[in-house]
């Protein structure tokens, strides 16, 4: 059985928590590489990212070599694509070649859906257009569960050009499967319309004291077209500010997938904050895409 992993809607409660429970155990034996470092021996994965990225293409190849995979890095810019090869026969290719798994990343939203049904392994969605960004949201999950103890009841706001952001999509599917409560701000040209009883726009500063966490995400300037940003009025009155996390509840924590902009949507001095996990989130990241990993290949023994 081939086990895509493309929306976190796609798992039901039970299965979505057992990967967050299982991402955790490798958190806590992250030190004891004996009692993980066999599972994926002999696996190869290819990393095939046609759009730019740090945390998410670094953290699968570690997390890979973490199981005792292999990793190949596919770079389009020295590939053929530049001869005009598809995304399709370009994964048809690592197929071929004997991949087992592929980790994908593109800009269109629906690349996806033309692929899953034509690639016989695994593809596993490092963020494909602005839909959804599923190991992300597991991820961020992870960090709210070791936090909090709890997913549901928990209320997240979250701020900034969430329209375009397939990180809030995949936590707004989350929201509604655990009962979360998710309240979106930001300018009103940058906010989609909610969607069901657990999303609801908010204005910023109402919601800061009433929230255990605080999401913010970055302007993605590549995907406006025309759009002038004036980096110190957004700052002003969209900015995770020093002033603003001082009106958060005690135990309230921050939230940011980066990439982040200092001095635009998160002040220099609240990106290590005491109350910021935004670094615990980089390193989540590495467990929540071992459990990815370790899942997709249980289809494939």
């Amino acid at each position: 059985m081939i086990r895509h992993f493309l929306s976190l809607s796609s798992f039901s409660h039970r299965d979505l928590q057992a990967l967050v429970d299982r991402a955790h155990f490798f958190s806590v034996n992250s030190q004891q590489p004996d009692q993980i470092h066999h599972l994926l021996t002999r696996k190869i994965f290819a990393n095939v990212f046609y759009e730019p990225s740090t945390r998410t293409r670094c953290s699968f190849e570690i997390a890979a070599k973490r199981l005792g995979a292999d990793v190949v890095n596919f770079v389009p810019e020295n590939s053929s694509v530049k001869k005009g090869e598809t995304v399709y026969d370009t994964l048809k290719t690592l197929e071929s070649l004997g991949v087992d798994g592929i980790v994908f990343r593109h800009s269109d939203d629906h690349v996806l859906d033309q692929l899953r049904d034509r690639i016989q392994l695994p593809l596993l969605n490092a963020g494909a257009g602005k839909n959804e960004h599923p190991s992300q949201g597991l991820l961020d999950l992870l960090t709210l569960h070791q936090e909090f103890g709890r997913l549901a009841g928990l209320k997240i706001a979250v701020c900034g050009d969430i329209k375009h952001s397939r990180v809030a999509g995949s936590l707004m599917v989350a929201a509604e499967m655990f009962g979360m409560e998710i309240y979106l701000c930001g300018p009103s040209g940058l906010l989609p319309e909610p969607k069901g009883p657990t999303v609801r726009t908010a204005d910023f500063d109402e919601v800061l004291p009433i929230v255990d966490a605080v999401m913010m995400l970055r302007i993605q300037l590549e995907r406006h077209q025309g759009l002038e940003l004036d980096a110190g009025a957004y700052h002003v009155h969209f900015g995770l500010t020093e002033a603003r996390v001082g009106r958060m509840r005690p135990d309230a924590i921050t939230l940011h997938p980066g990439p982040f902009n200092r001095g635009v949507e998160i002040a220099d001095a609240v990106v290590e904050h005491p109350k910021s996990r935004i670094f615990k989130q980089m390193s989540n990241g590495v467990f929540a895409r071992m459990a990815i990993l370790e899942w997709a290949m249980r289809g494939r023994q």
